[in-house]
């Protein structure tokens, strides 16, 4: 595991964890990347200095590090809560609600970059995660 110092687009500075640099990369290049204070998608690495810890003195993954971790952790909390998850079929579940084909309801899920463009520019009210959804069994 990597810990990397990201910045986004608007000098929001917060930490991830990566299996790896390259895990960081393929990331980074599918558009998987969201800054964790306002959700913009352009964000970089940041300049830090390395730390090598042993895995006795690792932080805590379970627990959030900083207020910004501890919001994140709570709107993941409500979203799943209070939302359906409907996977991969994202897209297809949210313009049928919005074409009054299927009941209005909170829904989440995953959506292809142009399936998520496509129902933006439909006018299909939706917005993305700054976190990625766990994926639950059907």
């Amino acid at each position: 595991m990597i810990r990397y110092t990201l910045i986004c687009n608007e000098d929001h500075q917060f930490d991830s964890w990566f299996q790896s640099s390259d895990g960081f990369d393929a990331l980074a290049d599918a558009g998987h990347l969201s800054c964790a204070i306002c959700g913009s998608s352009d964000v970089k690495r940041s300049l830090m200095a390395p730390s090598v810890q042993s895995k006795s003195k690792a932080p805590e993954l379970k627990s959030p590090q900083s207020d910004a971790e501890t919001a994140l952790t709570q709107m993941r909390k409500d979203v799943e809560a209070n939302s359906e998850y409907v996977g991969e079929g994202f897209a297809k579940e949210a313009r049928k609600m919005h074409d009054g084909d299927a009941p209005e309801r909170a829904i989440y899920g995953e959506a292809k970059l142009d399936e998520a463009k496509k129902l933006i520019e439909d006018g299909v009210p939706v917005a993305p995660l700054p976190f990625m959804p766990k994926r639950k069994a059907n």
